[in-house]
Order: structure tokens, then C-alpha cells, then sequence
């Protein structure tokens, strides 16, 4: 195995373009109707004097990183961006350091400076987050190596004093496909769809299963009992019509206040014999209780029912050790945690064995750049099945230039398809085909146009 590069950043350039979303998401506490994408540009330098450029992408999504009802859309935007101004100019300050020596020594600090200004944990790491994936980029390629050999060689000197490291990114074997779960948000149609968009892309519930022959589901629940009952009811009888075995994972995004609360949505579920089948379905819950208290309570009961993960709670390091003292049994993978994040958790699952494990999730990743690290990450890491929405709630390429919609199509013809003159993602059998990621660089063959975009500029 060879010794991890040292690098130097030299230079981060930021650009944002707007998603608009053609149906309303809605999640926890806020329904989602238009969202910016940042994409950061970096070159770096090695040792022996040479330079090179790396990409990422990702949406600056309000109200997941901080859900305080008193800040604005555009306030959330905001904090995004300094997180990211704020990690460009801690990494262009520190001298070489390997890749994830770089996140790493900048870690406490990148917290703490969004700290003083009231922006938590989860907040400042977005902009080490979305940094770490173009540097990382620009290693690869100034290697000529693809994301996967550079994970399993441990190109960017990844560290754990809790497990041997190298053998478990030795041992990480990418697969050729994987399975898409499908989200059904809380104010997503089932049957029919009282505004209907028309653009030739599924609408309902019923439409998405019969267009992309989805078999996993992550749907979300709202905290009133009754009322998610009554919806879940509705779900699973179009669930039910199916011949196929089908997987659930439930999203409590933090409407629980306490153990009792996330109990009784259980018993509800399990005590409706129209819920039977869905119930047996159930693989885990996520996240449902709130933040502030989900690691100062005991889930151990709950998880013996259903397993409970971790995800908004994962906002620092060692989140997931403090978790499994509690009884939680997995931990999300989100590209906006921090694919070094994601790489210890997915470790620790494998070092403690005894059933722990690492789910999948989205937060709208729309397609290009973000979608095709998120997925190579996930893949690289063993999980079969991931959240995707940013497909269902977003008309794939449309409205970015068409040169760049070609550059995607034909750089990833198993991943991209052109419908109604739009570039949008392949989903086959509930399925994404993935091999066209294993090339050179981070998970992508064709760039995108940076010309139309504007500067991100922190408010």
C-alpha cells in the first residue's frame, strides 16, 4: 500500500445556480419549493510541484442543518455559505497535510469559528463537506486513479485509533448496481394528484412503482399519530397491490419529543391489521427524535422493535459511539455530512459487528456531480439500497445548458437518459446502474458549466 500524498490547497472557487422543484417536498418542518446548488472548483499541489483541479456539488437545503423556525430560507442559506467561506480559508492557510489531514486538523476549529456565530455542529461541517469531495477529486486525478482504487489503497491517509483502517478500505469491493428508495414525502399524492405537473415524469405513488419498479421506500411521518396512521394506511394499500416483497424505512425527521411518543406510532402501526404486511416491512426508523434530546435518552427499547438510526443527531465525530450507548443500532450516510464521516461510521459498523449498520439517505441530490459522488461513496461502502428523491421532486437536467446535458448523457450512458428533451436519471427494475462512476477522478466524466453561474458571495 503506498504512503498517502501530501497536498497543499491553493485555490477554491464557489458558484451557486438555482433548482426549482416541479413538486413540493416536504420534510420536518418545512415543505421545499426551490433550493440553490453550490458547486466548488479547487486546485491543489503536491509535493513533487504538480497541480490540478477537482469538482463537487451539493444543494444548500434549509432547514435540515438548523430547524429554528425563527431563521428564514435564505438565513439557512446563509450559514451554509459561511461554513463554506470558512473552511476554504482554513485549508488554504494550513500547510501540507494529506487529504483527510487536512479535514481533520482543521475539524475543531472549522467548528468552533461557526460556533461563536450561534451555527451548529452539522452546519459547519457542510463546507469541510462539500470541500473534501473536490480535493479529493483533484488527488484522483492527478494520480489517474478512479474514486474506488483510491479508497481502497487509502489514498488520502483516512486515520482511526478504534479500528485497523486500511484492511477495512482493503477489504470495500464497489457493485454494479444499486437500489433506489423511493421517498414519499408528507404532502406527496398517492393515488391520484390534485395539481397535476404534466411533464411526463410520474406523479403519484402509484406512478413512480409503475414507471421505475421501485421495491424500497423510505417514507416520512409527521409526529400526529392519527394522522399517520390514516397515511401510512393509504400508502401500504398501494404497497399491498404489488406481488413482490417490499422494504420500508420510516423518517421520523425529529417530530418526537421523547421515546413514548415514537412507542405509540409503533403500536398504531402494529396494531392495525391493515398495517400488517407494511409493518412486517419495516427495516429501521430514522432519526425521530429531536436533536436536543434524541442522545440523552435510551432507545435500547424501541430498537428491539425496530432498529433506530442516527442522522441530523450524527453532527459530530464521535455521534455514533455516543448513539450505540443508547441503544441506536446505525447511522446515515449523507454526502453533506462528509464522506470521511461516512467512511469512520461505515468502519465502526464493521469493526463492532453484531448487527450495526449504515443507511443511505439523500438530501436532494440532484443529478450530475451530486448525485454520482453520493452514489460512488454509498456503493464503494457496501450498502445495496439509497434514499433518492432529487430525481422525483426535480426534472433531472432541465433548465441547465443542453451542452451540459449531453456531456452527462454521454459520458454516463447507463446512468442518463433523454425524456421530453431533458436529461433525467435511470431507473430500471428500482435500480441505478452504476459503472460508468469507476473511471479516473470522482464519480464523473463530464463537467459542468460554470459559465451561466454566479459567485457565491456569504450574505
Amino acid at each position: 500500500m503506498s504512503e498517502p500524498i501530501k497536498l497543499s490547497l491553493l485555490e477554491v472557487q464557489l458558484y451557486e445556480r438555482d433548482v426549482s422543484l416541479r413538486m413540493p417536498f416536504r420534510f420536518g418542518v418545512t415543505t421545499l419549493r426551490e433550493s440553490p446548488q453550490v458547486f466548488a472548483k479547487v486546485r491543489i499541489r503536491l509535493a513533487d510541484g504538480r497541480e490540478g483541479w477537482g469538482l463537487s456539488a451539493e444543494v444548500l437545503a434549509p432547514k435540515w442543518f438548523d430547524k429554528n423556525l425563527d431563521l428564514s430560507n435564505e438565513d439557512n442559506f446563509n450559514q451554509l455559505r459561511h461554513a463554506l467561506t470558512t473552511a476554504s480559508g482554513l485549508y488554504r492557510a494550513t500547510g501540507p497535510k494529506t487529504a483527510f489531514g487536512l479535514f481533520r486538523s482543521n475539524y475543531d476549529e472549522q467548528v468552533r469559528i461557526c460556533g461563536e456565530r450561534g451555527d451548529n455542529s452539522l452546519v459547519a461541517c457542510y463546507g469541510p463537506a462539500v470541500l473534501d469531495r473536490a480535493i479529493l477529486d483533484a488527488l484522483c486525478r492527478l494520480q489517474g486513479v478512479s474514486f474506488y482504487t483510491a479508497i481502497q489503497g487509502n489514498l488520502p491517509g483516512i486515520e482511526s485509533d478504534e479500528f485497523h483502517m486500511d484492511r477495512f478500505l482493503k477489504s470495500l469491493r464497489p457493485a454494479a448496481t444499486i437500489h433506489a428508495r423511493h421517498t414519499v414525502g408528507m404532502v406527496d399524492p398517492i393515488r391520484e394528484n390534485p395539481e397535476p405537473v404534466g411533464d411526463g415524469l410520474p406523479e403519484t405513488l402509484q406512478d413512480v412503482i409503475a414507471a421505475y419498479g421501485h421495491r424500497y421506500f423510505k417514507i416520512k411521518v409527521c409526529g400526529d399519530l392519527d394522522e399517520d396512521v390514516a397515511r401510512l394506511v393509504e400508502i401500504a394499500d398501494v404497497l399491498d397491490e404489488g406481488a413482490d416483497d417490499y422494504i420500508i424505512s420510516l423518517d421520523g425527521n425529529e417530530q418526537y419529543n421523547d421515546v413514548a411518543g415514537v412507542a405509540a406510532l409503533l403500536d398504531g402501526i402494529e396494531g392495525d391489521k391493515r398495517l400488517a404486511r407494511f409493518n412486517q416491512s419495516i427495516l429501521f426508523v430514522e432519526q425521530p427524535i429531536s436533536r436536543a434530546v434524541a442522545l440523552d435518552v435510551d432507545v435500547s427499547t424501541l430498537s428491539a422493535r425496530k432498529p433506530v438510526i442516527l442522522d441530523e443527531s450524527d453532527g459530530f465525530l464521535g455521534a455514533f459511539p455516543k448513539g450505540r450507548e443508547l441503544g441506536y443500532r446505525g447511522v446515515s450516510s449523507k454526502t453533506c455530512k462528509g464522506l470521511y464521516k461516512s467512511i469512520l461510521n461505515r468502519g465502526r459498523c464493521a469493526h463492532w459487528g453484531d448487527g450495526y449498520f449504515m443507511s443511505a439517505e439523500d438530501l436532494t441530490t440532484q443529478a450530475g456531480l451530486a448525485v454520482q459522488q453520493d452514489l460512488a461513496l454509498v456503493n464503494l461502502l457496501g450498502i445495496t439500497h439509497v434514499e433518492r428523491n432529487g430525481h422525483h421532486y426535480v426534472n433531472g437536467l432541465a433548465g441547465v445548458p443542453e451542452a451540459e446535458q449531453t456531456a452527462f448523457r454521454t459520458a454516463h450512458p447507463d446512468m442518463y437518459h433523454q425524456a421530453d428533451g431533458v436529461t433525467r436519471l435511470t431507473i430500471k427494475d428500482g435500480q441505478i446502474a452504476l459503472g460508468s462512476l469507476d473511471a479516473v477522478g470522482y464519480a464523473y466524466g463530464a463537467e459542468p458549466d460554470f459559465s451561466p453561474m454566479r459567485e457565491l458571495h456569504h450574505g
